[in-house]
């Protein structure tokens, strides 16, 4: 699991101050960029040569491009596993209503290994936190942790019981509009 430190300390954690608070612009991205990107969320492992050939540009401007992406906290390349079939028998969205501002809770709970997911949201919940526990003893122990958080004035847990459905293949804006590409290449939205 990516584990949140300071900021700008950890680029795995996709977080900085340039991207922290209420939604802003997207990234500056062209056309070349958006396809390495569809491409790598198609298949992490797809050699630089072959996305290069894809999209007609050189293996060193793919290379140069994908260092760019990541360095900029844009792109983050990992494999992504189901944790109820790892064993990893606690799985687990928290929904959590602060007193005050949430950022100060949400700064806490991204340290913890445990806390694979950690927005402030708009809504019912400040914010809304998934962890992932060997056991529902860790969980309850976590949900404990959570509760005695100074700012902290209620939560409300969803225990996964199955993962159904997740992707991560939404393709990239471009030009301030989001063109998602379907399985065979055709431009869809």
């Amino acid at each position: 699991m990516t584990q949140c430190e300071a900021i700008g300390k950890n680029p795995l954690a996709l977080r900085g101050r340039d991207n922290r608070g209420a939604v802003g612009g997207a990234q500056g991205l062209d056309s070349v960029d958006q396809r390495i990107i569809e491409a790598l969320q198609k298949n992490g492992r797809e050699s630089f040569r072959r996305i290069a050939s894809g999209i007609g540009v050189s293996e060193a401007t793919v290379r140069a491009r994908y260092s760019r992406l990541c360095d900029e906290n844009i792109l983050q390349v990992t494999g992504v596993t189901n944790p109820l079939e790892l064993g990893f028998d606690a799985q687990a969205m928290v929904g959590i209503r602060t007193t005050g501002a949430p950022e100060p809770v949400a700064d806490e709970i991204a340290r913890w290994d445990e806390a694979g997911y950690v927005v402030v949201t708009a809504g019912q919940y400040d914010i809304l936190v998934e962890l992932v526990c060997a056991d529902r003893r860790q969980l309850l122990e976590l949900t404990n942790r959570i509760r005695s958080l100074p700012g902290v004035a209620s939560t409300e847990s969803f225990l996964y019981l199955a993962l159904w459905k997740q992707l991560y293949d939404w393709g990239a804006r471009v030009g301030g509009r989001a063109v998602k590409r379907s399985a065979v290449g055709e431009r869809v939205g």
